[in-house]
C-alpha cells in the first residue's frame, strides 16, 4: 500500500484544491504534481505566481500566503504506476480533522475522480459550509480539453482568494 503526502495548508486556508492521489514522481520527490507534463503548477502560476520556475518550498509558501491549501482525497491506496484508474483499496484522508482546523469556503477538485471519491467516502457534514467545484484534470493523461480552456476554468480559484 502506498501512502500519500501531507497537506500544504496554512491555518487560515480559504480554498482547498484536492487531487486524487500523488503520482509516482510526486511520491518519490515528496512534492505535489512533480510530473513535468502535469500543468498544475502552470495553472497556479497564472493564479498566484506559484509556478514551477520557483523552488518547491517557495511555491508552498506562496500558496499558504494566498490562503490556498493542496491535498489529496486519498491518504493511501494500492496502485500500479500513476494512473488513477488502477487505484485499489482506497483509504480516505482525515477530512473531519482537516475541516475542523481549516474553514475552507471552496473545495476545488482536480478532476472528476477526486470529486467522486470525495463525495462517496467523506461525510457531508464535514464540508457542509463549503462550495464544491470540479475543475478539469491537469494530468497529462487528460487531453480531452485544450489547455486554454482548462486555464479559463482554473482561474475561478483567483476569485476565491
Amino acid at each position: 500500500m502506498k501512502t500519500g503526502l501531507l497537506p500544504i495548508a496554512g491555518e487560515d486556508a480559504a480554498v482547498l484544491i484536492l487531487g486524487t492521489f500523488p503520482g509516482e514522481r510526486s511520491l518519490a520527490t515528496g512534492q505535489y504534481y512533480a510530473h513535468p507534463r502535469n500543468i498544475f503548477w502552470d495553472m497556479l502560476d497564472e493564479i498566484c505566481g506559484a509556478g514551477r520556475q520557483q523552488p518547491y518550498e517557495k511555491r508552498c509558501e506562496i500558496l499558504i500566503s494566498r490562503r490556498i491549501a493542496v491535498w489529496d482525497v486519498l491518504q493511501a491506496c494500492d496502485r500500479d504506476g500513476s494512473a488513477d484508474g488502477s487505484i485499489r483499496q482506497p483509504v480516505v484522508n482525515d477530512f473531519a480533522t482537516f475541516f475542523g482546523n481549516h474553514h475552507c469556503r471552496t473545495v476545488f477538485f482536480n478532476g472528476q475522480l477526486a470529486f467522486k471519491l470525495f463525495t462517496k467516502h467523506v461525510n457531508p457534514d464535514h464540508f457542509k459550509n463549503s462550495e464544491l467545484v470540479v475543475l478539469p484534470s491537469t494530468s497529462p493523461a487528460y487531453a480531452g480539453m485544450p489547455v486554454e480552456d482548462k486555464c479559463r476554468r482554473w482561474n475561478r480559484i483567483a476569485w476565491c482568494i
